[in-house]
């Protein structure tokens, strides 16, 4: 099959083409997402599993509206945080907030995806499950991808390429693979008598899945490097989702087929690899762990791009430490180099796991802020009413949905959270009280 022009077009001046930007979203959306969330899912709503992760691609699409039009509109490389500030420039002190939650929320991704990335590299190795060699070797890749970051953009852009697009291939392998080692059937699986189906379930599983989504704004931190920001900022978030949606439906689809539910709960993000070994033996499972460790490394590099030109920008504004806005070659070294520390201590803390929610949490927030900030301006970004409104409504039940789930799953966790909000929330107060006597530029 010939794909379009605009899929295979070269870059022409800038070092990111469309295919880059497409692998941007997909690195940082396909990280360690499909390997977590098939537990949760299938232990609330069994077969029905599929149909919750697409509608989480949904609510992701919504979100994705708002952010395309207000990316096109001001072409500002802080994204989230440079869209709020334009939009609402008499809110310095909720700016520095946003800026503070988005980037952390980043950061705890990337020290999730490193040190799942440690769990299935070191799995086939004796003392691979000892903690200090999981996290000394997640810091060892956070370390690596730091230094391809800052040694070149476009070296970024084509090794990101080549991880994304060959861990789809894997994971497509993957499902393939169980498709044909089916078990039984979607009928079968929904005529079983203990199954209790709940819509509210279903919503919360796709509010939850939603995190899974988690990456396809980063795109739009590359804006300075991409040709044709009006045309390739939609072609590559839309694409993106299309192809993550696909891709997650696929092998949520094989994976009840062909592993039994018990397994897939019981394993976690191990479900995969451990159905795999029982239908295709040590070398199925070797294909799910070669296809973490891409998926993994990938949303490392891509959010380690995207993120740190966040953090420039928002130092620019003195937000953070000035030091942290210095470029070289266009490239922001100390935001690269500061984001791989903090990622690393947290790695070196532990609790990855609750801090990962927080960055979902987040995530969902400063969707809908985007959303409310996209509908103020609608008519200069030219936005559909219809679809912002849809955008806010679905994005804030999704965010009751997610609340409620953690209050009832895990309240510790949710306290945790709530404490964790207060401590960025006094460290943005600070810098926002400091700048406010520098003076605060709301736009350039």
């Amino acid at each position: 099959m010939k794909l379009p022009h605009w899929l295979t077009q070269a870059p022409q001046g800038k070092a990111l083409g469309l295919p880059e930007l497409i692998a941007i979203a997909l690195g940082g959306m396909i990280g360690g997402g499909i390997f977590t969330i098939l537990g949760i899912s299938v232990a609330l709503i069994g077969p029905y599993t599929p149909l919750a992760i697409a509608a989480g691609g949904l609510i992701a699409a919504l979100a994705a509206y708002s952010y395309v039009k207000l990316g096109v509109y001001y072409r500002d490389e802080g994204a989230t945080y440079g869209f709020f500030k334009r939009t609402f420039p008499g809110s310095p002190v909720a700016a520095a907030l946003i800026g503070w939650y988005v980037i952390f929320g980043y950061i705890s991704t990337v020290a999730l995806y490193a040190y799942t990335f440690s769990s299935y590299a070191l799995s086939g190795f004796d003392g691979g499950e000892t903690d200090a060699v999981r996290k000394a070797v997640a810091c060892g890749i956070i370390g690596v991808f730091a230094i391809v970051n800052i040694w070149s953009v476009r070296g970024m852009g084509k090794l990101e390429d080549l991880m994304v697009y060959t861990k789809l291939g894997l994971l497509l392998l993957i499902a393939v693979i169980l498709l044909g080692h089916s078990r039984t059937s979607i009928p079968q699986l929904l005529s079983e008598p203990e199954l209790h189906f709940s819509w509210l379930n279903v919503l919360t599983v796709a509010a939850v899945t939603f995190v899974a989504y988690e990456g396809f704004q980063l795109v739009i931190n590359a804006v300075k490097d991409m040709d044709s920001p009006d045309k390739n900022i939609p072609r590559a978030i839309y694409s993106a989702i299309a192809l993550a949606i696909g891709l997650y439906v696929i092998i949520a689809l094989a994976a009840i087929l062909a592993i039994p539910a018990a397994d897939i709960i019981q394993n976690k993000e191990y479900a995969l690899a451990a159905g795999a070994r029982d239908v295709l033996g040590a070398g199925g499972a070797d294909i799910v762990v070669l296809g973490a460790i891409l998926a993994t490394s990938s949303a490392i590099n891509g959010t380690l791009f995207g993120a740190s030109r966040q953090v420039a920008v928002i130092a620019g504004d003195g937000f953070f430490p000035r030091a942290l806005e210095k470029r070289s070659n266009n490239i922001p070294v100390a935001a690269i180099a500061m984001m791989a520390v903090m990622a690393m201590v947290l790695i070196l803390a532990g609790g990855l796991k609750v801090i990962l929610e927080f960055g979902s949490v987040t995530f969902l927030l400063v969707s809908l802020l985007m959303a409310i900030a996209n509908f103020r301006i609608r008519k200069l970004t030219d936005s559909s009413l219809l679809i912002t409104l849809l955008s806010i409504v679905g994005l804030a039940g999704g965010g009751i949905l997610i609340l409620h789930f953690e209050y009832t799953d895990n309240p510790e966790q949710l306290i945790f959270m709530l404490v964790l909000y207060g401590l960025l929330t006094l460290g943005a107060l600070v810098f926002a009280r400091v700048n406010a006597v520098r003076g605060y530029k709301a736009s350039e």
